[in-house]
């Protein structure tokens, strides 16, 4: 479809040309010879750019502004005047035109600021739908679940997400931390700035100094240019901590001075800047038991505990199970092109039954697996791991028989590590190799 132009100039010479310049490159023109015949048109049906006279009979083009603005302010309108009235020209820029060309009109000119215009429009467009799209990606509806456990944390997260008080977020692996911290982050006045992840056990101590503080050129051997740091980036947004107890001594230590001072200083500088930072922080460990074997400090611990939110394992909220498996089910169809549709009631009863030690990661990733290997329209238990058929059992004791999600994890790693990769055990529990990489090294299983 041809973008619109609408032309208000009272010379009709000029008018003329112009439609006939514009007409020839695709647009579609409309064209008024007063400020009052223009705004008929402009009401009649919406256009993407406006080209307008000051010197109009009648209304002049700055009130013809003000009135098209009035109704919609993100219109776009390019003022002509003559070098004589450049000062009004001025003037129409204040009230919120989007640019001037003096005459006489440059054809080429004058096309090309209306192109430019039109695709700053075009970008604008682009941003809003993408701003969009992204709060609709992270709003409270997208959180699957209608247990009392799920709707119950949905309400007490709107209820915080205002609030400029940090977050401590509890759960074990794969129960959506960063997912409830997204939605509290883009539903918060500080939605519009940035929110920055930061995986406290994905970076080496010495090299995630520099990536949360900075540095200046010269702080140590390699520091050629200055560079900002993750907190700096993250000024007036929300900072989250995942693995929070896995942070070293050292670190907690600069990161309390960040929370009671509001400043930082990069590594290297003598000079310390201000930064308004919101920090949430989560952890799949006992925090008050990292607090009592001080891997956590206890005074950090409080500053970060303002509000606490304990997401529910998946076998707490078994009702959900249905629902998040339907959603995984048609995601993936679609991003794999499959005509799979659903769960046959074998397949459900399974998933029902499983202990899910890896939480709804696991299940979404056994979903995309099923949905790989299925040709026809329902997942069916052959399409399963073969954990899953065994009824949720490990070595004849379920979960409700006693055995707690960590010694299950441990026993399932204990048993299987000799026989599958570690990408594939990392798979069937649902978490990530470093992840796995760090239960290992904490229980001491090696191969």
């Amino acid at each position: 479809m041809s973008e619109r132009i609408l032309i208000v100039e009272d010379e009709a010479a000029l008018c003329e040309s112009l439609r006939r310049v514009f007409e020839r490159d695709g647009y579609d023109v409309s064209t008024a010879g007063n400020a009052e015949a223009g705004l008929l048109l402009y009401e009649a049906g919406g256009h993407d750019l406006i080209l307008c006279d000051i010197l109009l009979p009648g209304m002049d083009g700055i009130e013809f502004l003000e009135a098209v603005r009035k109704r919609c302010p993100e219109q776009i309108v390019i003022v002509m005047t003559a070098y004589a009235s450049i000062e009004t020209a001025v003037g129409a820029l204040r009230a919120g035109a989007h640019d001037y060309i003096l005459k006489p009109v440059i054809h080429e000119e004058i096309k090309r600021l209306v192109r430019m215009a039109l695709h700053q429009r075009s970008l604008q467009s682009e941003n809003a739908l993408l701003r969009k799209q992204l709060e609709e990606r992270h709003d409270f509806q997208n959180i699957l679940g209608a247990s009392t456990a799920i709707q119950g944390l949905i309400e007490q997260v709107k209820r915080v997400a205002d609030s400029r008080s940090n977050i401590l977020v509890l759960g074990e692996t794969g129960t959506g931390k960063e997912l409830f911290t997204r939605a509290i982050h883009h539903n918060s006045p500080r939605r519009s700035k940035p929110f920055i992840p930061i995986n406290c056990s994905a970076i080496p101590d010495h090299l995630l100094e520099s990536e949360l503080f900075g540095y200046v050129k010269g702080a140590f051997t390699g520091a050629t240019q200055t560079k900002r740091g993750l907190f700096e980036e993250a000024d007036e947004g929300t900072v989250f901590l995942d693995e929070i107890a896995d942070l070293s001594p050292h670190l907690q230590a600069k990161l309390l001075r960040v929370i009671d001072d509001h400043e930082i200083r990069p590594l290297g500088s003598t000079q310390s800047r201000k930064v308004d930072l919101r920090f949430i922080a989560a952890t799949n460990r006992d925090v008050i038991q990292a607090v009592r074997e001080g891997t956590l400090r206890e005074d950090l611990f409080y500053r970060l505990n303002v509000v606490t939110l304990h997401l529910p394992p998946l076998r707490e909220r078994k009702e959900d199970i249905p629902i998040l498996a339907a959603q995984f089910i048609a995601k993936f169809a679609q991003e794999l092109g499959k005509r799979v549709r659903d769960l046959d009631p074998a397949a459900a009863r399974l998933l029902r039954e499983y202990p899910w030690p890896g939480n709804v990661r696991e299940l979404q990733n056994i979903i995309e697996r099923a949905v790989l290997i299925t040709d026809g329209t329902l997942i069916r238990p052959g399409h399963l791991p073969e954990g899953l058929k065994t009824g949720g059992t490990f070595a004849g004791q379920s979960l409700e028989e006693g055995l707690s999600i960590e010694g299950y994890t441990k026993a399932f790693i204990r048993r299987y590590q000799a026989t599958l990769t570690e990408q594939q055990l990392a798979d069937r529990l649902g978490i990530t190799r470093k992840a796995l990489w760090e239960k290992r090294k904490r229980w001491n299983l090696t191969r």
